[in-house]
């Protein structure tokens, strides 16, 4: 998994007044927890640009005015309700040989012959919780579609993956092709084509038979 680095300044200061104090400055309060102490740090609100503002995950490193740094995933993040500023964020601290679990993005791939005859694809889960070790989270996890046809479902048994785990059922539904109008139209039509198809085969062979010449 890909990782970014975040530089913060660690503050003792936790309260009210201080944190709104950091807020009215452009920074974003922020707590480190999992390790042998919770730390609290600060940073610039656009150095959580390329964390908050994307559809991809990342592990973080945050690297403190001190020389430290610690390695870590985002946790938890809050929301002015009104001007969608960011309040506070929690961070989790992570470790090589300690196993972590974390949302992880599905991405869907290729062209399902479902969709191509009209069918609706519906999207059921766009993030599942995975645990491995650090070094194993992976990017996203691939749901291909290339063989779903009109009611086909496809489940978390079928993602695929090495040096990880799903923690959700295999049951549980990520995806699937499900029928509309346009399809039942469509299925009608060829139907009907194919019926006539044989009708005019059958009557071409009838005229055929009656105008054949007879052997005198």
């Amino acid at each position: 998994m890909k990782s970014i680095t975040i530089k913060g300044s660690q503050r003792e200061s936790v309260g009210k007044v201080a944190t709104k104090a950091l807020r009215n400055a452009g920074q974003v309060p922020c707590v480190v927890y999992g390790g042998d102490k919770a730390i609290h740090f600060s940073a610039e609100t656009l150095a959580f640009k390329n964390l908050v503002y994307t559809p991809d995950v990342h592990t973080v490193v945050i690297a403190l005015e001190d020389g430290s740094k610690i390695d870590a995933i985002l946790q938890d993040i809050q929301f002015h309700p009104v001007t969608d500023q960011i309040l506070h964020i929690d961070f989790y601290q992570i470790f090589d040989d300690k196993e972590v679990s974390m949302e992880i993005p599905v991405r869907i791939t290729g062209n399902a012959p479902g969709v191509r005859n009209g069918g609706v694809l519906r999207i059921v889960r766009r993030s599942l919780r995975v645990k491995a070790l650090p070094k194993d989270l992976p990017d996203f996890l691939n749901a291909d579609i290339s063989t779903m046809k009109i009611g086909s479902v496809l489940t978390v048994g079928d993602l695929t993956g090495e040096g990880f785990v799903i923690l959700q059922d295999d049951s549980r539904v990520v995806c699937q092709v499900r029928t509309s109008r346009v399809a039942v139209e469509d299925e009608e039509e060829e139907e009907e084509e194919e019926e006539g198809a044989e009708g005019a085969e059958g009557a071409a062979a009838e005229g055929a038979a009656t105008e054949a010449p007879t052997e005198e």
